[in-house]
């Protein structure tokens, strides 16, 4: 499971920032997480209680916001959201190879005090 490899490290990086801030507590994270990031959501999850079951995140808040997939088509020119991994334009059949949104993985932003 990457996933717990995943959130140990972005617990690493997030206590890391806190610590360089001068904050003590960690309330919340939010993480962006796409849907093609190859990061199941429910696993990240599972992986943050299993660290969050002891100091110093048991008092933290993960906020996972999902982002959908959407690419371009050069054919057409406008943005669609493909229905599966096939990455087809529902207007115009052609295939894409533009992904401009649903890759990511990103610490967004940080609640401390």
């Amino acid at each position: 499971m990457h996933e717990l490899a995943l959130i140990e490290e972005l617990c690493r990086i997030a206590q890391q920032e806190a610590t360089a801030q001068g904050a003590s507590t960690i309330h919340s994270i939010l993480l962006r997480l796409g849907r093609l990031s190859g990061v199941d959501a429910e696993a990240l999850s599972q992986a943050f209680a299993v660290v969050a079951s002891g100091p110093p995140w048991t008092a933290t808040h993960l906020v996972l916001e999902l982002v959908a997939t959407e690419c371009f088509c050069s054919r057409c020119q406008q943005v669609f959201t493909p229905v599966d991994l096939i990455h087809q334009c529902s207007r115009c059949g052609a295939l894409s190879n533009t992904v401009l949104q649903g890759r990511e993985l990103e610490l967004v932003s940080m609640e401390v005090s």
